[in-house]
């Protein structure tokens, strides 16, 4: 397995040669679901919201619980430790979130029709000054991010560079800080690997496009390959970049789910933060196979489907469908 590092300042200042160059690194590196993209928001903001993040998660539970957002579904505000459940697995993951995004324009129809993940966030204001508009600043500067990332998406799948620009202008973007405690605190009931290792969040694959992950504190990201389980750690200045359920279906399987999980090492004795944000379309987004991606070698694999359908169902196999959540 290769993951490939791709400059995505390459592809938007450099020639046709550079450009051609950086799209088939992309796709050939997201045929294993994974690839680095070098990006330019700046490590000392990373580092300011980190040290947010950390003061939140240290907070006693009963003051956290005050974030809480229910009836959100998991989309907004604080999440505790043993609710999210990866698809198909009986154990709670060992972590817990905050969750945030970009609400609805006032009196605009998809808060109306999506209040889960269109609404408010949920922040510790009170307790952390300023930390609204840190978290808000770095929501938007990852989804600008991940717009720029698409477009090169889009030129690899044969479709025009801004096929999916529309999708996300107003896409349902999660931004989510995960809190992963030591492993020696975890219960018994927590999710855990094969072999010496814990898992503070088990085997699964993302619901959304694309996932961009900047860097995380500690070790513990793995991907999964036709060889196995690898670490992973994307190098400085860099965002590791995974495909989800929806890119995979509308390009037909071309780009496969990046299959993942989060392992504690067995001398692993900390704890681990990283802040990741899933980029999601607009819940109205028909996903069908893209013309340009079906063919007699490949024909068409999947029917269609809303996106907000398929995200419902996702949260409902992840344990975040209720309204305690």
């Amino acid at each position: 397995m290769e993951i490939l590092d791709v400059a995505l300042l390459d592809f938007e200042h450099g020639d046709e040669i550079q450009k051609k160059a950086i799209i088939d690194g992309v796709m050939r590196s997201l045929a294993t679901g994974f690839v680095f993209v070098a990006h330019d928001f700046p490590e000392s903001d990373l580092d300011d919201c980190y040290a947010q993040l950390q003061t939140f998660f240290a907070l006693p539970q009963t003051t956290k619980d005050l974030s809480a957002a229910p009836g959100s579904r998991g989309q907004r505000g604080y999440t505790g430790l043993l609710v999210e459940t990866a698809a198909g697995r009986s154990g709670a993951d060992w972590k817990e979130m905050l969750n945030w995004g970009e609400p609805a324009p006032v009196g605009h129809p998809l808060g109306r029709s999506y209040p889960d993940r269109y609404g408010e966030p949920v922040f510790p204001e009170a307790e952390i000054p300023g930390i609204s508009a840190r978290l808000m600043e770095f929501h938007r500067r990852i989804a600008d991010l991940q717009r720029r990332f698409l477009r090169i998406v889009a030129l690899g799948l044969g479709a025009h560079v801004s096929f999916f620009d529309s999708i996300v202008e107003r896409g349902a973007t999660l931004t989510r800080a995960v809190h992963y405690p030591p492993m020696k605190n975890a219960p018994e009931n927590a999710s855990k690997a094969p072999g010496n290792g814990h898992v503070w969040a088990a085997e699964h694959g993302d619901i959304n496009l694309v996932t961009a992950l900047p860097r995380a504190t500690a070790p513990g990201l793995q991907v999964k390959t036709e060889e196995g389980w690898f670490d992973v750690t994307p190098p400085e200045g860099h965002a590791v970049v995974n495909t989800g359920m929806m890119l995979e279906h509308l390009s037909n399987g071309v780009l496969p789910t990046g299959i993942h999980r989060v392992v504690a090492r067995p001398d692993q004795t900390g704890s681990r933060l990283s802040v990741v944000q899933f980029c999601h379309p607009t819940p109205s987004t028909i996903l069908a196979p893209m013309a340009s991606c079906v063919t007699p070698r490949n024909p068409e694999r999947y029917g269609t489907i809303s996106a907000a359908d398929r995200l419902d169902e996702v949260l409902w196999q992840i344990n975040l469908a209720g309204d305690e959540n």
